[in-house]
């Protein structure tokens, strides 16, 4: 199995949350990426679904909310 990339091509990193605004992934996790193996790659993608959550929520502002 080949695990995709969540990168959706909208890389900034918040200043408020320190993710990727598109993907929701760190910098260390958007660097290491290519060389982890599908289970360190569906990791990723269970914190990032995490976030995601989070930020439905209302427990984590994204990027920009309220400015």
């Amino acid at each position: 199995m080949t695990v995709a990339s969540p990168c959706v091509n909208v890389c900034r990193i918040s200043t408020v949350t320190g993710w990727c605004e598109g993907c929701y992934r760190t910098i260390d996790e958007i660097r290491v990426w290519r060389r982890l193996d599908d289970d360190g790659k569906q990791t990723i993608l269970e914190h990032v679904e995490d976030r995601r959550r989070d930020i439905r929520a209302g427990r984590v502002t994204p990027a920009g909310a309220g400015n």
